[in-house]
């Protein structure tokens, strides 16, 4: 499963636009992308620069985001196969 060109370009406009390393700037890029689509813990490693996007989704949930959690596997770059969590912002979730 690699990440479609499309999404890859609005991660990268994501991670543009909300420079930094802050546990807040990370939370506000993983929120900015969860308003558009889902979001593998492996898109938000490599992709919003997201160093553990399991503690920022936590912080996100603890600040009254509905984001749910499912599992796929993936291919690494080295092509092995990895379980990776798939966010998803609940329907209708506060902005």
């Amino acid at each position: 499963m690699t990440t479609p060109d499309d999404k890859r370009k609005a991660l990268a406009s994501i991670l543009a636009a909300h420079p930094g390393n802050s546990c807040t700037v990370q939370c506000v890029r993983i929120r900015a992308a969860l308003s558009q689509f889902s979001l593998t813990t492996f898109e938000a490693m490599r992709q919003l620069d997201v160093y553990d996007p399991r503690a920022r989704v936590l912080q996100l949930r603890n600040a009254g985001e509905s984001i749910t959690t499912t599992w796929t596997r993936i291919a690494t770059e080295s092509g092995d196969l990895h379980r990776v969590g798939v966010y998803v912002l609940a329907t209708g979730a506060p902005r």
